[in-house]
């Protein structure tokens, strides 16, 4: 199955490409939504919540997210992903929260 669709948004594909790549994330009683997208920077955040929250294999499965997306979509740049809500600084005056945790390749 292919990331483009035509008229379909970024962010739509992304959620997509989650859902149909990483399944055992709801399976284990976790979710993963797509925070914000800036298109310009090519930058995405993604938030593991739920059961991924204090999980130990979310590490990996953040690693795993990061190193797909990017070779998946030529659009992005950076992908961050943390577990739990946070906010991300975008020039609004939201600045990452201590409890993201990004992983590096």
């Amino acid at each position: 199955m292919s990331t483009t669709s035509p008229g379909e948004s970024l962010e739509a594909r992304i959620e997509r490409f989650v859902m149909r790549n990483f399944p055992q994330i709801q399976l284990h009683g976790g979710d993963a939504g797509v925070d914000a997208v800036d298109e310009e920077t090519g930058e995405v955040w993604i938030s593991l919540t739920g059961a991924c929250s204090g999980c130990g294999i979310s590490p990996m499965t953040i690693q795993a997210l990061k190193r797909r997306m990017l070779a998946e979509f030529d659009e992005l740049s950076e992908v961050h992903a943390g577990t739990g809500m946070w906010a991300h600084d975008r020039g609004d005056g939201g600045s990452d929260d201590e409890t993201f945790s990004d992983v590096p390749f």
